[in-house]
Order: C-alpha cells, then sequence, then structure tokens
C-alpha cells in the first residue's frame, strides 16, 4: 500500500505528465506562421477583399499577374499581411481580407502601409459595401476617403483603382455599376491634384460567365483580371521597375502626410513628333442609363517611337464627354482630340497606352468606329 506522500507524488507526476501531453499537441497542431517572402523587387500591394485573396481559387489574380511579370523579367516584391496561393504563384504576400467593406480596409490601411511600405497598389475593393448593402450611396465617397489615406501614408506610391467586377443577382450588379460609374471621376479629381492615382477599368474585363459562384471569377476570370493589371502597370513607368535588364525603382520612404512633393498635375505635351503612327486600336464601352465609361487601348504597331501623340476620334451622336484619364480630351463632343498628358507622351514601338473618359449619352452608347493617331488611321481591334 503506497503512503499518503508517496500517492501525492504520483498525482503531482501524473498532473506534470498530462500539462506536458496538452503542450506537445498545441505545438502540433497549431498552423504555422507565414514568414513574407521578399527579393528586393519593386513593393507592390494587392488590396482588397475576397477577389484580391483568391476565393475559389487561392491565389486568384496574383497567379496570373506574377506570371507575366516574370515573364516580362520584371523584378516584384508582393507585400502584405497576408499569405496564400499554390506554388505557380511566386510569392505569395498581399493584403486582400475576405468580406471587408472600404471602411474595414481603412480603418487598418495606415498600419499596412507602415509596415509594407509599397511602391505600388493594386487597389479593388466595393464588392461587400453591395453585398452587404451597406450604405451604397455612401461608397463612392468611402472610396475617395480611403484613396486619400493611402496617398497621404506612401505620396510617391502609383495607386490602380479598379472598377469591381460583375455580380449575377441584378439587383446587386446595378448598384455596383452605379458604384463603378463615380470612380473615374474620383480618380480623376486624384490625378488633378498631382496625386499618382489611376484608374483600371476591370468591370468590362469579365462577365457573369467568368464567374464561378456569382460573385468570385473562375481561374480564367482571375487570369483576365490580371491581365487587366498587367496593361495597367506597363502604362505608368516605374509602378514596376524599369523592365528587362534595369534596376526596379526603389520603393518610396514612407510620409505621414502628403506634402513630400508630390509630382505637379499631369500636363499637355506640346505637338506631337516622332513616330509613323501606325498603330492598333481597342475601345470597350460600360454603359447604364445616360452614362457611360469608355477605356481605349492604343498600340504603337510601327517601328518607331511615338514622341507625343494625339488620338482622334468621333463620339457618336448624344455623347458628351464628362470628364477622362491619361488624356487631355478637346472638344467634348462631336469629333474629339485626346492629346497625350506629361508622363504617356512616349510610345515605344509594340506599346500600348490606355486612356478613357466617361460620358452622358441619350439613348446611343456605340463606340467610336475609327480612330487616327497623329493623324494616321489606326486598324480597330
Amino acid at each position: 500500500m503506497l503512503t499518503l506522500t508517496e500517492r501525492r507524488g504520483r498525482r503531482r507526476w501524473g498532473r506534470r505528465l498530462t500539462t506536458a501531453l496538452l503542450a506537445v499537441t498545441v505545438v502540433a497542431t497549431a498552423p504555422a506562421v507565414a514568414r513574407a517572402e521578399s527579393n528586393g523587387g519593386v513593393r507592390v500591394m494587392p488590396l482588397g477583399d475576397s477577389i484580391t485573396e483568391g476565393t475559389q481559387v487561392p491565389g486568384g489574380y496574383r497567379i496570373g499577374l506574377w506570371q507575366r511579370l516574370a515573364a516580362g523579367r520584371y523584378t516584384i516584391d508582393f507585400v502584405g499581411s497576408q499569405y496564400n496561393g499554390p506554388g505557380s504563384l511566386g510569392d505569395h504576400d498581399h493584403e486582400g481580407h475576405p468580406g471587408w467593406r472600404i471602411d474595414q480596409i481603412d480603418a487598418n490601411i495606415n498600419g499596412w502601409l507602415r509596415t509594407s511600405n509599397p511602391r505600388t497598389v493594386l487597389l479593388h475593393i466595393g464588392t461587400n459595401d453591395v453585398l452587404q448593402n451597406y450604405n451604397v450611396s455612401g461608397a463612392p465617397q468611402r472610396l475617395s476617403t480611403l484613396i486619400d489615406h493611402i496617398t497621404a501614408a506612401v505620396p510617391n506610391a502609383d495607386v490602380f483603382v479598379a472598377t469591381i467586377i460583375p455580380l449575377s443577382n441584378s439587383g446587386q450588379e446595378s448598384a455596383a455599376r452605379t458604384f463603378n460609374a463615380a470612380i473615374p471621376g474620383i480618380v480623376q479629381s486624384k490625378a488633378n491634384s498631382g496625386k499618382h492615382v489611376h484608374l483600371v477599368d476591370m468591370h468590362s474585363k469579365l462577365t457573369t460567365g467568368d464567374l464561378i459562384d456569382g460573385i468570385h471569377p473562375t481561374a480564367n476570370g482571375y487570369d483576365k483580371m490580371a491581365a487587366a493589371w498587367y496593361a495597367a502597370l506597363q502604362s505608368v513607368p516605374g509602378s514596376i521597375g524599369q523592365g528587362p535588364g534595369t534596376s526596379p525603382s526603389p520603393s518610396p520612404s514612407p510620409s505621414a502626410s502628403p506634402s513630400a512633393s508630390p509630382s505637379p498635375s499631369p500636363s499637355v505635351s506640346p505637338s506631337p513628333s516622332g513616330g509613323s503612327g501606325a498603330c492598333r486600336v481597342s475601345a470597350t464601352v460600360n454603359a447604364w442609363n445616360n452614362g457611360l465609361t469608355e477605356q481605349i487601348a492604343v498600340t504603337n504597331t510601327g517601328s518607331s517611337t511615338v514622341n507625343g501623340w494625339s488620338l482622334t476620334f468621333t463620339l457618336p451622336s448624344g455623347q458628351t464627354i464628362t470628364n477622362g484619364w491619361n488624356a487631355a480630351y478637346s472638344p467634348s463632343s462631336g469629333q474629339v482630340t485626346a492629346t497625350n498628358v506629361g508622363y504617356n507622351g512616349t510610345m515605344a514601338p509594340g506599346s500600348t497606352t490606355e486612356i478613357g473618359f466617361q460620358a452622358t449619352h441619350t439613348g446611343n452608347a456605340a463606340k467610336p468606329t475609327a480612330f487616327a493617331l497623329n493623324g494616321n488611321p489606326c486598324t480597330v481591334a
């Protein structure tokens, strides 16, 4: 028979063994903490909700975007506090938060930017404001405020703001279109004040046939998003470095205020010169009620660089431009000339420049049928 002292000793030993086993179990089952991946490249922050995270297709558009960047020999470092995606995605860091609205992203943005200090930000946000019916009429102002906070924290960063992709539910899609219609004006107002903010017309790149569940894209849909991001990045010099064979642009130092010498407002370049003017143009229209946005991609198909350009086209009857981006437009109706602004006046052979505008219409939302670059007719794709 054991003495009282021996029984107490065994009970203490048993409790210690149980505690030790539980500790081993917790350590064994605790998820591994992902470490940020960094290759010293240009820091790019994919920012948004589940569509940035890649719900349904882990990694989402970041897979195709990474592959295109790698094929183009750009050295890029995706940054963010989140981490996911397959092995085919060379860098898994991002700032995509499933279910989050604009205000939730805004509440955390300063901390993320201080930590990651991105050179470039890819922003696709607003879908959950629509899905949750969260003061949708106020969503454009919330987006504008978020952009202001981003540009204040990293004033030298290029911020690409995308319209949100389509939704299968007709009522939600209508709300999404109304929200999207406000984005070009928001972006243009920021650019006019000297901020490095650019519009990406993502909505027109996908259809509801590209959605796997009515909200999130299929793998092919995500790849369409990747192509749109890549084209936008290539159109803004420095946003992903200087291209093959050169050193990447250094990421900017963070700043607490937008007073850190932002670039001046875009200015129209003087008379076009150089280049043969050979070109190809594709145009995409996103129309609603009595308004529309039109995204125009101009490719230099000639063998020499175009230094300074103007693109002429005729708007269908009843259309009037109310604002535009990446070009100066004059007049606002009839035969229009879009002239390059200060940062996109050079078009190398094979390069593509994207411009666009918002317009009202009286029922005819068609796109122009002919374009000419520096007076030379373009092929219309």
